[in-house]
């Protein structure tokens, strides 16, 4: 349910903010007022398309906020939580329109795209009007109504779960048949795995090979490098590290005779000569034991160009080749069985075809029952709403049964015919805006608490109308908002006066800016209302007394 809705620098709007509560609440103003702005605000709200007019002259920016109340709304609920928008049960949008172009908007202090809104919106509210209608239109949309008017969305679900069903083993069929390519495909896994299970290593096979290339490659200069620093560790020259070492031993020796404190450098370079010593045993035997074989060197040049190659080939790094192989086996191994697998899933995909038949059968049965009751429902309500003699009839076009369809065997069209004696013709060719309008009124009464949003906003849907119609609009209109919020823009005092709240739109001029106000009527507010309504210009006593009277039988209903 909708609870406040705050606007600020829109249109001739400079500041508002309303409160809502539950029922029909009617809002009236005079021609050019800015009724409807209430209207595009929540459609604005609810991901329409924003224009930089709409920005109130001079300002900067225009912007749009409303709170819902979703306590009743557990689908508007499951979407903020699915979308990580939920705030402790909160749900609350707005919309910042630039005047330079562009909007940004935001649900629960969050940013959202506009497609998040539109999503969100369509779980909390509905538009009609001479320009919001147009899901009415959709032939999806028909029949998502069909099936909530008929308490059908437990047998649409079975449906959709066979067909699903039946979707994913047809799938994986297809998919281990592959459409007549499955020879080629075990030939090509089979030569893929000859090659890389040749040549292919584990990471620590791979780093060892590595290893050994950059060895082989610099063998030379390695034993060379090594035999150079045994000659200049342990060589006959007199510049020799161990010669050198050994002559500071002995001028130390002789120095620790005169001093024993210095036993301790002497113990040092004691070890430093051990441990020269070793690593020239070391380095003498490193050159000793390269390997400066070419034909080893070639060998391993080869193995690592090839592993390029293959990682090149299979769009994997060198080092992921082997694990890359264990999947081409692994897909090999389920072609080479696919034959027994192919058999059972084409034994499962029967029963689940099967199954979504007989689930389509109870759906198609339950559509048919609905579309003769809508259909008579709503062709009565229209007589009452000033369309006499029209007629109403839902049209269900069965599919093909090629495939199992998730949505059912049957598509949807409402056939619509406004004047007594034209054939029908499919509501989205023929209905004028005020006819459609009403028409939307007619399948809300009808389906009166089959839909899950909690607000429903009407444009102008007593447009053409007046009298004993323009009465049983609103009085349907209340009724409506005994189930639902209902928020209805009217110029008609009889659909006014049934309102459960009142709001009156005012356009102020000072000469150079003009100023829209909202504000809340009370019994004696709404009384002056309805007069105007009924006597334009000049009010009388007797004006006063009829809209007094209007409004007071309105009310004991």
């Amino acid at each position: 349910m909708l609870k406040q809705l705050y606007v600020r620098q829109f249109a001739v709007v400079e500041e508002a903010e309303i409160h809502f509560g539950p029922g029909l609440t009617v809002v009236t103003g005079e021609t050019g007022a800015g009724k409807s702005l209430l209207v595009d605000a929540l459609a604005l709200l609810a991901g329409a398309r924003a224009d930089a007019g709409q920005v109130r002259s001079g300002a900067a920016r225009a912007e749009l906020a409303a709170e819902f109340d979703i306590g009743a709304l557990p689908a508007a609920r499951a979407w903020l939580q699915d979308e990580a928008l939920d705030d402790d049960g909160a749900c609350r949008l707005r919309r910042v329109i630039a005047a330079e172009g562009g909007s940004r908007a935001w649900i629960n202090g969050r940013p959202a795209s506009l497609a998040q809104l539109d999503a969100l919106a369509e779980r909390l509210l509905e538009i009609h009007g001479q320009h919001e209608h147009q899901a009415l239109l959709q032939r999806e949309h028909q029949l998502e109504l069909l099936d909530a008017f008929g308490h059908l969305q437990a047998d649409l679900a079975e449906v959709r779960t066979q067909a699903l069903r039946w979707r994913a083993l047809d799938a994986e069929i297809r998919q281990l048949a592959g459409d007549d390519d499955r020879d080629a495909r075990i030939e090509r896994l089979r030569h893929d795995l000859d090659e890389l299970e040749r040549w292919a290593l584990a990471p620590e096979a791979l780093a060892e090979l590595e290893q050994q290339h950059r060895r082989l490659a610099h063998a030379e200069r390695l034993v060379s490098g090594a035999a150079a620093l045994v000659d200049r560790c342990d060589g006959d020259a007199d510049q020799a590290l161990a010669r050198q070492l050994a002559r500071a031993q002995g001028e130390l020796a002789r120095l620790v005779e005169l001093d024993s404190q210095l036993q301790g450098a002497a113990e040092l370079l004691a070890g430093a000569a051990i441990q020269l010593g070793e690593a020239s045993e070391l380095l003498t035997r490193y050159a000793e034991r390269q390997d400066l074989d070419p034909a080893r060197y070639a060998e391993a040049d080869a193995h690592l160009s090839h592993l390029h190659e293959l990682g090149r080939k299979h769009r994997q790094p060198i080092t992921a080749l082997a694990e890359h192989a264990q999947t081409l086996r692994d897909e090999l191994e389920r072609l080479d069985h696919a034959g027994a697998a192919l058999q059972r899933l084409a034994g499962e995909r029967v029963a689940a075809a099967a199954a979504c038949a007989r689930a389509s059968a109870t759906l198609g049965s339950g559509r048919a029952t609905a579309a003769a009751r809508l259909g008579a429902a709503v062709a009565a309500l229209m007589e009452q709403l000033g369309m006499a003699g029209g007629r109403f009839a839902v049209e269900l076009e069965a599919q093909g049964d090629d495939d199992p369809d998730p949505r059912g065997r049957e598509r949807c069209e409402f056939m619509v015919s406004a004047n007594p004696g034209l054939p029908l013709r499919p509501l989205r060719r023929v209905a004028s805006g005020g006819e459609l309008a009403r028409i939307g009124l007619a399948l809300e009464v009808a389906a009166l608490g089959h839909d899950a949003v909690g607000t429903m906003v009407f444009d102008e849907v007593d447009s053409g109308i007046g009298g004993a119609v323009a009465e049983v609009v609103g009085q349907k209109l209340r009724a409506l908002g005994s189930e639902r919020q209902v928020l209805c823009v009217t110029h008609l005092a009889q659909v006014a006066a049934q309102g459960h709240a009142h709001l009156r739109v005012l356009k102020d001029s000072d000469g150079g800016t003009t100023h829209t106000r909202i504000e809340m009527l009370a019994t004696e507010g709404r009384r002056e209302e309805l007069a105007r309504m009924l006597g334009g210009v000049e009010i009388t006593r007797e004006t006063r007394a009829h809209a007094r009277r209007m409004l007071e039988q309105a009310q004991a209903d």
